[in-house]
């Protein structure tokens, strides 16, 4: 095995935490995964994992090494794109990140869709709830819904989300629907923290901006389980309009405060700088971007 084969080996069990699942992911054996790393290791001349029966980690020297190596197959990549031409077909393995709902109902489309127009290709798809970093780990292109901070990365705007408060319709006819945000302080109000501290609401009316601590009657610790308890009648609660959008168009669940809404949050198509942009990524770039708008509103 020639060295950059064996970069890919080490690359690809640092990833899937592995000897077995990265022999799977690069169609090999076990036994030549292993002597991929030990020729490595050998060649180096220091250890770059610690294994035990359960665990594969990263030493200390592995973890730079790990850097380096993802750097030197990016750089080859780009310069087996430029060789190829622009219009080379979409081919390798290619690595996306979206929020973990937004991933599920907007994302997973596109990815089932490219994959059925590109066999060459094939895609590993992380949908989490965080902010990946794509150079560490190895993602080649994300859907982020935010502002993004200044960077060296790329970016396409493919529309906006809106922060709404919703609830359901035997809710509101029980307890009458709130017309100003300073009317929550009498409904029963249903928070979600995640890990963290609980957010505020934030909310806008003719240029002010007003802030409201939910005094929830229940905290749960994410999205989904404040809108099963919103549909079943518990109270208010605040969410990103794509993770409500179904029950919104059946009529399970009802949007009030409309005209306090903050302004409405970007949503991008981000992927890394680099000399050349690979098939794999534009294929993806220009398909996420064309579905998104058509879902999002384009701008």
């Amino acid at each position: 095995m020639d060295r950059l084969e064996a970069m890919r080996a080490f690359v690809a069990v640092a990833e899937e935490r592995g000897f077995a699942p990265a022999a799977r992911r690069l169609a090999m054996s076990p036994p030549a995964v292993t002597r991929a790393i030990a020729s490595l290791e050998e060649r180096i001349g220091t250890r770059l994992l610690h294994r035990t029966t359960r665990v594969v980690r990263l030493t200390d020297a592995g973890e730079r090494y790990l850097a380096d190596c993802k750097r030197i197959l990016r750089d080859l990549e780009d310069a087996e794109t430029i060789a190829a031409g622009l219009h080379a077909e979409p081919r390798g393995r290619l690595a996306v990140t979206a929020p973990a709902t937004f991933g599920r109902l907007h994302v997973a489309p596109i990815v089932l869709e490219l994959l059925t127009r590109h066999p060459l290709l094939s895609v590993r798809a992380l949908f989490v709830d965080s902010v990946v970093d794509l150079a560490e780990q190895g993602i080649d292109v994300a859907v982020r819904i935010g502002h993004l901070p200044d960077s060296s990365m790329r970016a396409v705007r493919v529309g906006t989300v809106r922060r709404i408060v919703c609830a359901s319709p035997d809710y509101l006819a029980q307890h009458g629907t709130p017309r100003a945000p300073a009317e929550l302080a009498d409904r029963e109000l249903i928070a979600f923290s995640g890990t963290g501290a609980l957010r505020d609401w934030t909310f806008e009316s003719e240029g002010e901006t007003q802030v409201i601590t939910p005094h929830a009657r229940l905290i749960v610790n994410g999205a989904e389980l404040a809108i099963a308890a919103a549909l079943a009648g518990h109270g208010l609660t605040r969410v990103v309009s794509y993770q409500v959008e179904h029950e919104l168009r059946a009529g399970r669940l009802v949007v009030v405060l409309e005209d306090h809404e903050p302004p409405p949050i970007p949503v991008h198509v981000v992927h890394r700088e680099g000399r050349a942009v690979a098939a794999k990524v534009r294929a993806f770039v220009d398909l996420a971007t064309t579905r998104l708008r058509a879902v999002l509103g384009a701008e």
